[in-house]
């Protein structure tokens, strides 16, 4: 026998929701819930890892299926895997902020021509000013993106928020919005060739 549809299933912001999802398809999340350190539970198809690592364990074939949000997969366009289904939890935007008061990135621009913009999505980032037809430094981060113009590292951020909380009590303003992002299901392309009646079983029931 086959074994289970293995579900690379991100840690962090969208965990709680994900299996919850499970949960509703049938599959028993109760070990995943209860171990905190534990992340393969092979006994019932599950995985756990970062949001960020999930396109490639789902690419390289580790995993059939994974969730992930459309910010991880926009940074990772070239990665070689199937979105099946936006799963509508997770809501964010993907924005571009600076300080509060008159635009700092305009007026960078405006006097030499590009804008300082602080990020830990460069592809996203590069890619987006690219298509608006504005210059711009991309400075990658790993911490925290709102220090960057508060300390003058950049004119502007590029960052994933949900209720612009955090912004705001950092003193930033959204400016411009990228995109909005939710949970999706991915694929694996050969997976979903193979195991295709199991991965539809899949996605007709999330539907």
């Amino acid at each position: 026998m086959s074994r289970p549809l293995r579900i690379a299933v991100p840690r962090g912001a969208l965990f709680g929701e994900t299996l919850d999802l499970l949960d509703r398809l049938g599959i028993d999340t109760g070990e995943v819930r209860s171990n905190d350190r534990r992340l393969l539970f092979a006994e019932v198809g599950v995985v756990t890892m970062r949001p960020s690592d999930v396109p490639t364990y789902v690419e390289a074939g580790a995993a059939d299926l994974g969730i992930t949000g459309k910010d991880v997969l926009t940074e990772q366009a070239e990665r070689d895997v199937y979105e099946l289904l936006d799963l509508a939890y997770g809501d964010c935007r993907m924005v571009l902020a600076t300080i509060e008061g008159p635009d700092p990135s305009t007026e960078a621009l405006r006097r030499l021509g590009v804008m300082r913009v602080a990020t830990k999505y460069p592809r996203t980032a590069t890619a987006f000013f690219e298509v608006t037809g504005r210059q711009a430094e991309i400075v990658e981060v790993k911490g925290s993106v709102e220090l960057a113009p508060l300390t003058g590292l950049a004119d502007a951020i590029v960052d994933l928020t949900a209720t612009g909380t955090t912004l705001r009590e950092n003193g930033l303003t959204i400016r411009e919005e990228l995109f909005s992002s939710t949970a999706r299901l991915i694929a694996n392309p050969v997976a979903h060739k193979l195991r295709a009646e199991e991965v539809d079983a899949v996605v007709a029931a999330l539907r």
